[in-house]
């Protein structure tokens, strides 16, 4: 009895030095160091250039460098400035164009996603996969040319809407301010559902072909596998790139609201990204512009981790 309830000495493992680990994978250090100086010079250096919003900032021959360290400091004056003039208009315009396009563009791929794990037919599930992946690989300029095209004064959609009866008088979709917010919408959930669709996708075709086989035993038909097998399993995946769709809520699109937007409906088309940059470089107000896009990093922070938390909290589980 004295044996048996004699415990074993916990042996603690020994611990290795810094010094001595850092020696022992020399080699995988300085296998990271071409790494290290891209992330360093690519993403960390030009962060200095955040200094600028809170300075007057004026180019000269005298170098980046120099000018920057040598302008004169302003504090928060330019984000005030941001904030007594055109601060309701942008951000009525950024808020309802990506809210719009969350709308959309967010369910619609787990839906596609949805429809072509049920489709039996190969060839059919592999045309629409490849049709609607296709205009994620389109650039903007091609894009927005499609969408103006389709939606010009005499163009297909008006002709198409004329010959039902539906309108006496063709619409000027692109002179209407209301309506440009739902066209960048659409034209966002178009270009990147087959991309989005495609992650989904993946994450349907690892869950266990047991459950499927379980649940038809049990009398439940397709309707009720999607909703009590297919959508519980893709649910952390969902929480992801909701996560990270939140996160850019800011991120309304440059290029299409540079391409399709046009000087009738500036203040409809005008966002955060197109201001900063009409302010920053085409009037050569340096500071500005980049107080405009610093105000953007930190509220998108801030929706990041809030959406992170929430995520936490209702599902059991975060991204980081």
């Amino acid at each position: 009895m004295t044996a048996l309830n004699h415990k074993a000495p916990v042996i603690k493992p020994h611990k290795v030095p810094l010094k001595r680990r850092l020696w022992d994978q020399r080699y995988l250090f300085l296998l990271m160091i071409p790494a290290l100086v891209w992330v360093i010079l690519i993403c960390y250096a030009p962060m200095s250039g955040l200094y600028m919003a809170f300075t007057n900032y004026r180019p000269s021959r005298n170098g980046y460098f120099f000018d920057l360290l040598n302008a004169p400091f302003v504090g928060f004056q330019w984000f005030e400035y941001f904030f007594q003039n055109d601060f309701k208009m942008i951000m009525r315009n950024t808020m309802f164009t990506s809210l719009l396009t969350l709308l959309f563009s967010f369910p619609a791929p787990i839906m596609l996603a949805v429809f072509l794990n049920e489709v039996k037919n190969i060839k059919v599930k592999k045309f629409v996969q490849t049709a609607s992946y296709l205009p994620y690989f389109i650039s903007w300029v091609i894009a927005s040319n499609i969408f103006m095209t389709f939606l010009a004064g005499n163009g297909v959609i008006n002709d198409l809407l004329m010959g039902l009866g539906l309108i006496d008088q063709r619409i000027l979709f692109f002179q209407n301010g209301n309506m440009f917010w739902w066209i960048i919408a659409i034209a966002n959930t178009w270009k990147g559902i087959g991309y989005n669709a495609i992650i989904y996708l993946s994450t349907i075709s690892g869950i266990e072909q047991q459950l499927y086989e379980a649940a038809e035993v049990d009398g439940a038909n397709r309707v009720q596998q999607i909703f009590h097998i297919t959508l519980p399993s893709i649910l952390p995946t969902i929480c992801v790139l909701l996560i990270l769709a939140i996160g850019g809520l800011l991120n309304t699109g440059f290029e299409q609201h540079l391409l399709m937007g046009n000087n009738a409906i500036l203040n409809y088309s005008d966002v955060l990204d197109t201001y900063s940059y009409r302010y920053g470089l085409q009037k050569g107000m340096y500071s500005y512009g980049t107080a405009v896009g610093l105000f953007k990093s930190v509220v998108s922070f801030i929706l990041v981790m809030s959406a992170n938390k929430i995520t936490a909290k209702l599902n059991g589980s975060a991204l980081f």
